[in-house]
């Protein structure tokens, strides 16, 4: 009976807080290593930027959801998060397209990123100066390559609230 008691206990609790129970991979599941959700699509890459700061020092990151492997870093350098949310998409776009991934998604926590690699236009108004220049540069580079390549790769926004942190998170909050 205690055991019985225990176990709705568990269930109940794995209910309330589902993230908190996900310590290793669902035994159901054998397409990665990280504790993900089921309705993460695998293969796939997940990116995040931060920044210390509106404008700061700002970096991005983007993490293999297959094995936890990091596959790049920039920064950091002067900027906004969400500019590095713009830039790590297409950075891995731009990335899967020279190594000729064709069968992974993009994970982006950040509804404005995605939206502006949609419209192939970083709409942002950061100031622009001799500190700035070389990120506008980027950002510029980054325009062009969206208005030159045809982009098939799907780009899904992470569920923080439902999946917890991104996997790319560099976990400063």
């Amino acid at each position: 009976m205690a055991l019985e008691s225990k176990n709705n206990t568990r269930q109940q609790h794995q209910i309330a807080n589902p993230m908190k129970e996900l310590v290793n991979p669902p035994t159901n599941r054998n397409d990665t290593v990280l504790p993900l959700p089921l309705e993460v699509r695998c293969p796939s890459w997940a990116v995040d930027a931060a920044c210390s700061g509106n404008p700061g020092p700002m970096e991005y990151q983007c993490v293999d959801l297959q094995t936890g492997a990091r596959v790049f870093h920039f920064g950091p350098v002067m900027g906004t998060n969400n500019i590095g949310e713009f830039l790590a998409i297409v950075h891995a776009l731009a990335l899967m397209e020279k190594q000729g991934i064709k069968d992974k998604v993009i994970y982006s926590d950040s509804y404005n990123a995605i939206l502006w690699v949609n419209k192939k236009r970083c709409k942002t108004t950061f100031v622009r100066n001799a500190e700035t220049e070389e990120l506008h540069q980027v950002i510029a580079r980054a325009e062009h390559w969206l208005q030159t390549h045809k982009v098939t790769t799907p780009i899904i926004k992470w569920e923080t609230k439902q999946w917890g942190e991104i996997p790319a998170d560099f976990g400063r909050k």
